[in-house]
């Protein structure tokens, strides 16, 4: 099992990491969550329902004003993960040598001044245990995490949904990743031992409660990240439009299974196939509400499994590493204390997610990972989670 350091253990991390790079001390520390999914895959960007939950990984930033003559405009970032420490300006002139994970706190930054809030300048520290390629939304992290530095510093507090959405348009313009908005949304508005429902065509949200101490989400990194998941992601994305276009519809939110069987000769195969697992992900995702808030692990569990088997078979997104970790699951079954198990995240690898009994939680974990290493020769990592408090200011 893995096991990362606490948010208050990061935290001192972050106090000491921004002593040794920039040699004073941060006036602000702030830290945003990533997320696993725990039902309602690929509806996001359809109107559809999801059903994410804060997990205990996270982006830290420990921030504070250079102490030298900088400009105004400017942040001195440093990445622990990496190891680098890259300058930028958050001005009318768009710099053209960002690297890759630069790009994230200057989008949010960006955007912000574009609306009068300017929150440079600034020297920070970067910090994550929320693992890179695994479906878990560090990416969002990062954003959610730098608007939440901002709000520290400028004393501006944003409205959690405003903060999700800013940072959702900093991914799609300046990421360039045509995502949905459940990542940034999870990591702004979660509460903790609470999952939160998002409907994403209203965004109206509902915490649904998993305070029971018996069941421990577990997740599982195959660690296996196909070059797949970039390129196939936009044609799922633009096969929905098509769909959704082709039953005269806005979205596929507006689609019964009933309509959907009815009007199946409207549809090539492939786009009847993509818009039934959206349209019976989003009964799913309602019915695990109602099953979670009840403490019907059991029911929650089969529609997991019933979830996984349509993102595998109908949506096509899974891959061999990843059903043989549900398998395992699912093998292990009700007796062992597994109740449900499915791929979260945008799919061709990353991780799993298992409800769990508690205090059988270590042994089926052991169990999933030994029998992952026997069919594949690779290993896969796992730790379990509650679910966590969404952004907040630390310090400061």
């Amino acid at each position: 099992m893995d096991h990362a350091p606490s948010l208050a253990e990061l935290t001192t991390q972050a106090e000491a990491r921004f002593a040794a790079v920039f040699h004073h001390a941060p006036q602000w520390i702030v830290a945003a969550p990533g997320r696993v999914n725990l039902i309602g895959e690929h509806t996001d960007y359809n109107d559809g329902f999801v059903q994410p939950m804060a997990i205990e990984r996270y982006v830290v930033i420990s921030a504070a004003r250079p102490t030298g003559e900088t400009p105004a405009d400017q942040v001195n970032a440093h990445s622990e993960l990496i190891d680098q420490t890259h300058s930028f300006e958050v001005c009318e002139a768009e710099p053209d040598d960002l690297p890759g994970w630069c790009v994230y706190p200057y989008g949010v930054l960006d955007l912000l001044r574009k609306r009068g809030t300017i929150a440079t300048p600034l020297d920070m520290v970067v910090l994550s245990t929320v693992p890179l390629g695994g479906g878990l939304s560090s990416s969002a992290a990062f954003e959610v995490a730098a608007a939440t530095l901002a709000e520290a510093v400028t004393g501006q507090p944003m409205d959690g949904r405003d903060t999700a959405k800013l940072c959702h348009q900093a991914e799609t313009d300046y990421a360039g990743v045509p995502c949905g908005i459940m990542d940034q949304f999870a990591s702004a508005l979660c509460e903790a031992d609470h999952a939160l429902r998002l409907d994403c065509r209203s965004l109206e949200t509902e915490s649904v409660p998993l305070e029971d101490p018996s069941v421990t989400v577990l997740i599982i990194n195959s660690n296996v990240k196909h070059d797949l998941g970039s390129s196939e992601y936009p044609v799922r994305r633009a096969t929905c439009e098509s769909a959704a276009a082709n039953l005269d519809v806005a979205s596929l939110r507006d689609v019964s299974l009933e309509q959907l069987s009815a009007s199946e000769a409207d549809l090539t195969p492939v786009e009847f196939r993509r818009a039934r697992h959206v349209v019976s992900e989003n009964q799913r995702t309602l019915a695990f509400s109602a099953a979670a808030t009840a403490g019907d692990w059991a029911k929650a569990g089969e529609l997991m499994y019933a979830s996984h088997a349509s993102l595998r078979d109908d949506y096509k997104v899974s891959c061999e590493q990843i059903d043989i970790l549900v398998d395992l699951a699912a093998k292990i079954g009700l007796a062992g204390g597994v109740y449900g198990s499915r791929i979260t995240g945008g799919g061709f690898g990353g991780c799993t997610v298992t409800l769990a009994k508690t205090d059988q939680v270590e042994t089926i974990a052991n169990q999933i990972l030994t029998g992952y290493q026997t069919a594949t020769g690779s290993e896969a990592t796992a730790f379990t989670t509650r679910p966590a408090q969404g952004a907040h200011i630390v310090r400061g």
